[in-house]
């Protein structure tokens, strides 16, 4: 059975996109093994203390290598990703060993899926996309932008409507597809 780990780019209690990435895991049940990637404790990227390698980014290390694809939940902070998402991905650019060439993320198969304000995170989707690329992963060119529903910002709970569960099910079908 496949793995995939999930990547939310938001470490709010009731994140829009932590909601989501429940509805894909139970969309994957039996079809795949998921994993929700923790890398809140992971420390700003600095080459002064990259070498030795921090522990909480090793361990991040490790999970990305043992994945088969990787599933990134992000919302959409001033027409980009958040710096969390980034920080991660600027670390796991950078060689796992000093004077290597290797990273963790090369080669990765990924997907990416936002829940956001009116333009469902089109910024994020793209700009993400073109990171994941530039730093050598394989992104699926299928990606999932969905709109937040009005009292979803009231209530803290996110109502996807049949149209958004059925692209988020073509993208779970394609997905498998795509890592297989």
């Amino acid at each position: 059975m496949k793995k995939i780990l999930f990547v939310v780019g938001s470490h709010r209690k009731q994140s829009f996109n932590m909601q989501v990435a429940q509805y894909v895991k139970a969309l994957l049940d039996g079809k795949a093994q998921v994993k929700f990637l923790d890398y809140a404790d992971m420390p700003f990227i600095n080459q002064d203390t990259e070498f030795p390698t921090p522990l909480s980014v090793q361990n991040v290390r490790n999970e990305i290598s043992a994945c088969d694809g990787i599933w990134v939940f992000c919302p959409e902070y001033n027409f980009s990703y958040p710096a969390v998402v980034k920080n991660l991905f600027d670390w796991m650019s950078r060689p796992m060993k000093q004077g290597d060439t290797v990273t963790a993320i090369e080669g990765k198969k990924l997907t990416i899926t936002g829940a956001g304000g009116k333009n469902a995170t089109k910024n994020c989707r793209e700009k993400l996309s073109e990171l994941l690329k530039f730093i050598k992963g394989e992104v699926f060119d299928f990606s999932v932008g969905i709109i937040i529903n009005t009292e979803a910002w009231v209530t803290n709970e996110l109502v996807l409507t049949n149209e958004q569960k059925q692209k988020l099910q073509k993208q779970t079908e394609e997905f498998l597809k795509f890592i297989d």
